[in-house]
Parts: structure tokens; sequence; C-alpha cells
């Protein structure tokens, strides 16, 4: 069954860093581009980051120069390293499998992150 699990959220100050993993199973995680979505109180669920198989990276204006995506296919993670964290980074961080572009794919639980001094 295939599965994603996010981890690595908590509560941080403004200015501060935090790194998210997602774990992947039960599919051939080297071969699916993945994103990290978004979710801030009230509002939608929003793409800012997305790593091809290949490698290849792409950003949302509102993270780019703070936030790196990255991926480790031996051992079918993603990650995202936040840097520099506003307070409306805070939301719920949704990990994202799909294997073409409008691929429903799977879905993590997702992980709350909250910038707050």
């Amino acid at each position: 069954q295939e599965q994603l699990v996010e981890s690595g959220g908590g509560l941080v100050q403004p200015g501060g860093s935090l790194r998210l993993s997602c774990l992947g199973s039960g599919f051939m995680f080297s071969i699916y581009g993945m994103d990290w979505y978004h979710q801030a109180p009230g509002k939608q669920r929003e793409l800012v980051a997305h790593i091809t198989s290949g490698g290849t990276t792409n950003y949302a204006d509102t993270v780019k120069g703070r936030f790196t995506i990255s991926r480790d296919n031996a051992k079918n993670t993603v990650y995202l390293q936040m840097n520099s964290l506003k307070p409306e980074d805070t939301g719920v961080y949704y990990c994202h499998a799909r294997f073409y572009t409008n691929d429903p794919g799977y879905w993590g639980q997702g992980t709350q992150v909250t910038v707050s001094s």
C-alpha cells in the first residue's frame, strides 16, 4: 500500500529554521516527482516546492531563496529545508508524490509548522 509519512514540524521563532522529511513506501519512489504543499489556516493548499525524478527543482515565489527541496532515493525520502521562517509560513505542510503532471498521486497526512515568537 502506497504511503507517505511527514515529520519534522514544530514551533519555531521567526527567522528560525526547520527541516521537514517525507518517507515514501509502497511505490517506486525514485521515478516519482515529489511536491511540498503548504496550507495556511483558513486557506487553500498551495504548492511551494517540487522536485522531479531527475532532481530539477521549482519553487513558489513566496519561498524562493529561503526553502530548499531535496531527495534521497536510497532512503525513499524527500526533504524541505526551511530557513528564515516567517509567521506567514505557519500551517500544515503536506508531501505529495505524482508520476505525471495531473496525477492525483499520493498524499501524506501533513505536519504542522508554527512560526511564532
